[in-house]
């Protein structure tokens, strides 16, 4: 794998856990961070919606699920580097934060914003997950056939 596939695909990861990150919590772990940078906006927070498709089984052909309202956002740091914010739902604010924090991974911050931003809002999503597994496995019906006599 080149170097340009690995940041890629760490790109990829970290602006999944900001756009599926709770926007109170993403906006406080922000601010706890002090995350503060001069920058010019590419493209301001705006709302707007995206079409959800989805497959049957995760195979059939693809269907219009419906759609979901996003909030969307660019900026590019002084020293260059630009970062995009796209968040679930019309919080302005998550999409500034998801946008700089983007951005910001892209400089010699990126180890300290990973530890103090994206791990906490990783370990919520995972735990998240973790109690929807469990809820889910809590309703798992088990269904068994006894052998009769004829059938043998």
């Amino acid at each position: 794998m080149s170097a340009i596939q690995e940041v890629s695909q760490g790109r990829q990861h970290w602006l999944g856990l900001l756009a599926r990150a709770p926007h109170d919590r993403l906006i406080g772990l922000c601010g706890a961070a002090g995350l503060t940078a001069r920058f010019d906006w590419l493209r301001q927070p705006e709302i707007g919606t995206v079409m959800i498709r989805g497959r049957a089984g995760a195979t059939g052909a693809p269907f219009n699920l419906g759609e979901m309202t996003v909030t969307r956002a660019a900026l590019q740091l002084q020293s260059g580097e630009v970062g995009h914010g796209h968040v679930q739902g019309r919080s302005k604010a998550a999409a500034e934060c998801a946008a700089l924090v983007d951005a910001l991974m892209q400089t010699d911050r990126a180890v300290d914003l990973t530890a103090r931003i994206l791990d906490p809002i990783a370990a919520d999503l995972s735990g998240k997950a973790a109690t929807r597994a469990a809820k889910a496995a809590a309703t798992k019906v088990e269904f068994f056939t006894l052998v009769r006599g004829e059938d043998q």
